[in-house]
């Protein structure tokens, strides 16, 4: 089985503004509200491939009843745990400029609320797969990736981790499956600006002798680069199509990826299925669908 964790899941309320003005009372052309958080959206790509997963994370208040709703209505089994106070976030994007949001902040987890998941995720066997993917609220320590991968050491359970800076190096020593870097946040990592990519191998090889198994890094409209475990390395440029909506590219990377290693073992087919699902959803109003992704992969 395969496990998403989000620690602190949103509403994603996307609105259209034609003509936006600051300062000024400005009415929607266009409204959509979605379950969010890197791990959901895991969760949903894999569900539209055909994969199970179940959703784990905390959710808080009636936004917190809406996520699990819209969860559950797309068929994903969610066992998010119930925070008693605040409310789960609303994160604002407005997609008529491109790229501006307001994000929430999200409820604060307690001690208690925490050792319920963890408890969880003591359930894990060897096989299973767990993507522990995106931010992390302020009410938690920096460590608690590392923790979760240092409490599951012996299990053999398959980690993915889609962070940025110190949560993912973090993890490293405890040699997660998968990382999933962009370019910019490898390059934040080492101090180094990284565009192209035949610059991607040197860095990505220091995290592999840092700990990680393999690492994917996506480079958005320049394609992707793999290197994997047993020393291969994978490259391709972005597949040709019309940039429509990039929110949620990153998170459908990691979900086909993680299909196609399961489909066949293979890190070509993963790597490919990874880059077809990621430009899929990138080249669609919604979330990659199956028959989107076998288009794009027939092209690879």
């Amino acid at each position: 089985m395969i496990y998403t964790v989000t620690f602190n899941p949103c509403l994603d309320y996307i609105v259209g503004v034609e003509d936006f003005q600051l300062g000024m009372t400005n009415r929607t052309c266009s409204e959509q509200m979605f379950a969010g958080g890197k791990g959901i959206n895991v969760s949903i790509v894999l569900k539209n491939l055909g994969i199970e997963s179940t959703a784990l994370g905390f959710i808080a208040g009636f936004t917190g009843e809406e996520i699990r709703r819209k969860v559950e209505k797309m068929g994903i089994t969610s066992e998010f745990i119930q925070l008693e106070n605040g409310f789960s976030r609303i994160n604002i994007k407005l997609k008529s400029i491109d790229g501006t949001e307001i994000n929430g902040t999200g409820p604060s987890i307690g001690s208690e609320e925490l050792e319920r998941l963890l408890k969880k995720l003591d359930t894990l066997k060897k096989g299973d797969v767990l993507i522990l993917a995106g931010s992390i609220p302020a009410s938690l320590p920096d460590s608690i990736y590392s923790d979760i991968m240092e409490r599951l050491e012996e299990k053999e359970v398959m980690i993915v981790v889609d962070a940025t800076k110190d949560l993912l190096v973090n993890v490293l020593k405890y040699h997660p499956f998968l990382i999933k870097p962009n370019n910019h946040e490898l390059g934040d990592i080492f101090g180094v600006e990284i565009r192209e990519r035949d610059q991607v191998a040197p860095y990505a090889k220091k995290l592999q002798e840092m700990g990680a198994r393999n690492v994917l890094v996506s480079m958005a409209g320049k394609g992707a680069v793999l290197l994997a475990e047993d020393g291969s390395v994978y490259e391709s440029p972005a597949p040709k199509g019309k940039l429509i909506n990039a929110v949620g590219a990153g998170d459908s990377m990691v979900a086909g990826f993680t299909a196609g290693y399961m489909q066949k073992g293979s890190y070509e087919h993963a790597f490919k299925m990874g880059v077809s699902t990621g430009s899929a959803s990138a080249f669609s109003e919604n979330f990659a669908t199956k028959e989107e992704v076998e288009a794009i992969y027939k092209t690879l």
